[in-house]
């Protein structure tokens, strides 16, 4: 019987759709790095501002850019979950172009076909890890699925912001939620899990703690908290539930004792995404107590730019390292990038603290996009949407 990695040495297509994660984490990231400034483009006047919105930009960072690097993850972690064979060559290709098309929908002013076509990737995609998951009877990770397909249904919810637009909050609340409980899940396996690894390879004691009830508990909580959050952003009792989650994320993630990890930045980074989770939830559950105090924007800029950018970052060149064959350690310009992904994260979560500063920069970009040749007269900041 063919087995994974010889699936993986006897594919004769192009390297680039010879695994999982090529081609989803390539996309993915340019995407992120494309998406940004056509929104701050759009609010200099260059594109249709009634279409490039706050909402078009949430939408895009969070179904968009987040759906290619979990395909690319999962794509490539399945088949060790499984022991099947993976997606690799034609139906991998089928995968990726049907994102591809998502992402060029969303970008024509009032197409009509735009929320089937970005809609349907989601949901073919949990066919696939579906498929896959129930014929290796890896009943372990249904989880997943589930929470997959709760994804393509907050992705459908969003794009009804038009005729209803509670419903479109909803869903990308319910997709905020989906995702930070993919990485309640997930991380809490990778993180101690690579974390053990590289302690036994430089013979440090003791080791992460093993999995055990406190983990289901963090789990349970979590679960509870996003849920109730997503139906009922505004009532304390959301707070309390949201903050009580993000502590116990710091209790879980101090079991892993990652500050032994500051050597190897491949491994460290795991644990400062896992902070910026639970830092997440706190700030979101304080903002809500504080009545105010604490900016809304900043619990949800830790959780999204923190959480989720640096996680993904960090699952990103691991992968990409260890899946081609090189040395499991960051280098120097893996280290900056780690550096200014935590630099954005946290300018992102200040920022809303001190809004003043906020618009001067804001203003001062505008100006900068306005004195550009082929720009039109600024747009007024903040941008509405």
């Amino acid at each position: 019987m063919t087995t994974t990695a010889e699936r993986y040495r006897a594919y004769r297509g192009h390297p680039l759709f010879s695994m999982g994660f090529r081609p989803f984490f390539l996309l993915a990231a340019l995407w992120a790095a494309f998406a940004v400034p056509i929104w701050i483009g759009a609010n200099a006047g260059w594109l249709p501002t009634q279409h490039f919105t706050r909402d078009w930009h949430a939408h895009e960072m969070l179904f968009g850019y987040l759906s290619g690097v979990i395909a690319g993850f999962l794509l490539t972690a399945v088949p060790n979950w499984t022991g099947r064979l993976p997606v690799t060559g034609s139906p991998l290709v089928a995968l990726v172009l049907l994102w591809c098309a998502g992402r060029a929908a969303m970008l024509i002013p009032s197409f009509a076909a735009a929320p089937f076509i970005d809609s349907a990737f989601i949901f073919v995609f949990a066919m696939v890890v579906g498929r896959e998951i129930v014929a290796g009877r890896n009943t372990k990770n249904l989880p997943v699925l589930v929470l997959l397909t709760v994804l393509g249904s907050a992705n459908v919810l969003s794009h009804l912001r038009t005729f209803e637009p509670e419903l479109a909050l909803l869903g990308e609340r319910i997709g905020i939620a989906v995702v930070a409980m993919l990485i309640s899940l997930i991380g809490g396996r990778i993180v101690p899990s690579f974390t053990r690894n590289w302690m036994a390879k430089q013979k440090l004691k003791p080791e992460p703690a093993p999995t055990g009830w406190f983990d289901a508990l963090v789990l349970a909580a979590s679960a509870l908290a996003l849920a109730v959050w997503a139906a009922a952003p505004n009532f304390s009792a959301t707070g309390l539930a949201l903050a009580l989650a993000g502590v116990l994320h710091l209790g879980r993630l101090a079991r892993w004792r990652g500050w032994r990890t500051f050597a190897e930045p491949l491994v460290l980074i795991l644990h400062l995404g896992y902070f910026w989770l639970a830092l997440g939830l706190t700030l979101m559950g304080l903002a809500i107590i504080s009545s105010g105090a604490v900016p809304a924007a900043s619990g949800l800029h830790a959780l999204t730019a923190g959480a989720f950018g640096v996680m993904t970052l960090a699952v990103m060149t691991r992968a990409s390292l260890g899946h081609v064959g090189q040395p499991l350690t960051a280098t120097r310009r893996i280290t900056a990038i780690y550096v200014l992904a935590n630099l954005g994260a946290l300018v992102r979560v200040i920022s809303p603290m001190a809004p003043e500063m906020y618009e001067r920069r804001l203003h001062l970009v505008c100006d900068r996009l306005r004195a550009a040749p082929l720009a039109r007269p600024c747009r007024s900041w903040p941008p509405r949407s």
